[in-house]
């Protein structure tokens, strides 16, 4: 029998290393949320019947760089929000 290609595999790991080298910017979260919810169904299938499908992993490499994309840009937009913050106190004190 013939092992069969887990669906999304390769869109799930284009889209994790998009989210790794996009995570400083907006598109990067938007690229992890969409390649971690596109990996469950495949993730879902292999442990059913591991014998049956191949690319696992493909998938999870790109099911687990989605979500370091997505905890970088929330590292991101915490660092901003700190930098915005300080900057924003500071201003408020020279007035």
């Amino acid at each position: 029998m013939e092992k069969q290609n887990l669906p999304n595999a390769t869109a799930v790991l284009v889209l994790g290393i998009c989210s790794v080298v996009l995570g400083c910017f907006f598109v990067g979260i938007i690229c992890g949320i969409i390649g971690i919810v596109l990996s469950m169904p495949g993730r879902k299938l292999y442990r059913q019947d591991p014998t049956v499908y191949e690319g696992w992993g493909s998938l999870n490499a790109g099911f687990i760089m989605s979500i370091v994309g997505v905890c970088l840009w929330g590292l991101v937009y915490l660092y901003y929000i700190i930098i915005v913050g300080s900057i924003a106190s500071l201003y408020s004190g020279l007035h």
